[in-house]
């Protein structure tokens, strides 16, 4: 079992150095906060990850989730990692003073949930699922449903959930068919099936609370119809008590990867009495569900990165290890074997992904960033920005820490594929993101089909101009110039292939337009991602300036920089190619060549 799954060197060097945290402690918002107290939160995440959760992640995976007479049961730590993140005030971290939370930075909250999620993904999964509920419930919904069930949410005493894909309706919401009554009371009865449903049910927690959408009968076509509602398995009855919702759990799903996180399939109003309470106004679900999606989208990707993360140390401890064979140019027989971390392949291998980690990282943080001054009162500027890498910072982490992790499998050949070593499980586990909270597919159209063109594609020059800022930055340092000039080049490509797609667009050729959206995403990843390694690169040669200690962790960022700049960074030259050709080869044509 690996020892290490992330690291606190790297994560105070984004917070403090890279992204400047401190700049928020003088904002009357945060001003509750200084640095003491965020390396002491630092110090306690990792601490209750080495004690609660990942001690726990081979045990969740091997033991699972089961399902029998109608009764789920997952790992007991579970509900104790639910609980304790409650007791602690965690689920409720970012939230207002006067909405009973602690106002922690984002930037904060997303760094203790990335050592989290590191040390064990399936189990904090739950909590994250918990956290986003609730405040959607006390953002929209009334102060019963705050009191009711918000406040146990909030506590760790109960799960919440995101109630949306049904069978015959994944992605496109406009087709779901379940469906809410009005009811004299002011509550609605609810009928349907929702599918998917990651923390679904589970035997230990008193309570699940469903956010589900729902079209009330009469309500508009498509998705101006859809509604949302708090559909709790056990409703709070107005003596308090509890009484069973008619909410039942058809089953669970046998997944690939995450065993230890349940997922379930759900059928409400079998006994015709289910009730649901109507969260904010009717037909305006989608846009409140959209803060729960958006903030999972990151959450998403950051588990990609987090999961890469605990591979990436795993495969290098193990490459530190492992003797195999001798230095490429020896012919000495008789010569000691050297560790593979001193093979060219191997370290090839092994700075993949550590690019990919810790340039995710970086961007998260990044949006983390642009939430927080949002929240101090900053302008729109941030929140356009915010909007336009949301779809980014989901896709690349997952799509690259797939790619990452499998790199790490193969570091350590066939060990890697056998349960004694975590690569193996964290390969299963990973696979998902890509799929969790829409696929890149969709997350790419929103991109390009949304993102790039609104405001007139504002949030499209921001973003360029955002690089090109840091790009200005790092003339500074001499040895950072060929780096920036090559990311300088990529921005100028970006604005050419955009223009050139938009046309497409503009010009009603909108499956055209959007035919390539995946190549588009991936352009755009490779380029946000080098942005974020060349501010790396600056804060490391502002440090090895002033002749910081730890010279050599400062000069790995630089070296990992070198590496991406080298072997990621060129991969847009390609991709350039193929998103200014004017074939459309992937178009459906009259005959059918996909035989």
């Amino acid at each position: 079992m690996a020892r290490k799954y992330a690291s606190l060197d790297n994560l105070k060097f984004l917070l403090y150095d890279v992204h400047n945290i401190e700049e928020l402690f003088d904002y009357e918002y945060f001003k509750e906060f200084t640095s003491a107290t965020i390396d002491m939160m630092l110090d306690a995440s990792i601490d209750f990850s080495n004690r609660e959760l990942f001690p726990f992640l081979s045990e969740m995976d091997r033991r699972g989730v089961a399902f029998e007479d109608g009764r789920v049961t997952v790992h007991p730590q579970i509900y104790n990692v639910l609980r304790k993140l409650g007791e602690s005030d965690w689920i409720n971290a970012t939230r207002s003073f006067e909405s009973g939370g602690m106002q922690l930075p984002q930037m904060m909250h997303y760094a203790t949930e990335f050592i989290y999620t590191a040390a064990n993904n399936p189990a904090i999964g739950y909590a994250m699922l918990t956290a986003g509920a609730s405040k959607l419930i006390y953002s929209f919904g009334n102060d019963e449903l705050k009191m009711n069930y918000a406040t146990n949410m909030l506590a760790g005493k109960w799960q919440g959930t995101m109630a949306m894909t049904e069978p015959q309706a994944g992605s496109s919401l406009s087709y779901i068919t379940t469906r809410a009554q009005h009811k004299s009371d002011g509550t609605y009865k609810i009928t349907g099936q929702k599918i998917f449903i990651s923390g679904g049910d589970y035997e230990g927690i008193d309570n699940i609370v469903h956010l589900v959408l729902a079209r009330i009968d009469g309500s508009p076509k498509g998705t101006k119809g859809i509604s949302l509602f708090v559909v709790p398995k056990m409703r709070v009855e107005r003596d308090g008590n509890l009484a069973d919702n008619d909410v039942i759990t058809a089953g669970i799903f046998e997944k690939m990867g995450q065993h230890g996180y349940v997922t379930t399939h759900l059928v409400m109003g079998e006994q015709d009495n289910c009730v649901g309470y109507l969260v904010g106004e009717e037909n305006n679900g989608l846009a409140y569900m959209f803060q729960m999606m958006n903030a999972a989208r990151i959450g998403v990707g950051l588990m990609g990165a987090a999961i890469a993360s605990a591979a990436y140390y795993a495969s290098l401890e193990y490459a530190q290890e492992r003797p195999q064979g001798r230095h490429a140019g020896s012919k000495n027989r008789d010569e000691k074997q050297v560790t593979i971390i001193h093979h060219a392949d191997v370290r090839r291998m092994l700075f993949l992904q550590k690019a990919v980690v810790e340039g995710s990282l970086s961007l998260i943080m990044e949006c983390a960033k642009y939430m927080d001054l949002s929240a101090a009162g900053k302008g729109e500027k941030y929140e356009l920005l915010l909007d336009l890498l949301t779809p980014i910072v989901k896709t690349y982490p997952t799509e690259m820490g797939i790619v990452s992790v499998s790199n790490g499998l193969q570091c350590l050949g066939g060990y890697g594929y056998c349960v004694d070593f975590p690569l193996e499980q964290l390969y299963r586990d990973i696979r998902i993101a890509t799929i969790y909270e829409g696929t890149t597919g969709i997350q790419s159209i929103d991109l390009l089909g949304r993102k790039m063109i609104m405001n007139d594609g504002r949030s499209a020059k921001l973003l360029a101009q955002a690089i090109s800022t840091t790009i200005q930055e790092s003339a500074a340092f001499e040895r950072l110039k060929p780096d920036a000039k090559l990311l300088e080049e990529v921005v100028v490509s970006y604005k050419i292939v955009l223009k050139k797609l938009v046309s497409k667009a503009v010009s009603g050729r909108t499956e055209s337009f959007l035919a390539d959206a995946n190549l588009f995403m991936e352009f755009c990843g490779l380029m946000v991602i080098g942005w974020q390694w060349l501010k790396q690169g600056i804060s490391a040669c502002k440090l090895l300036e002033k002749n910081a200690e730890n010279v050599l962790f400062y000069e790995s960022k630089i070296r990992t920089l070198r590496y991406y700049f080298s072997y990621e960074l060129p991969k847009t030259q390609g991709l350039i190619t193929r998103l200014l050709d004017n074939e459309d080869i992937t178009l459906k044509e009259e005959k059918e060549y996909l035989i």
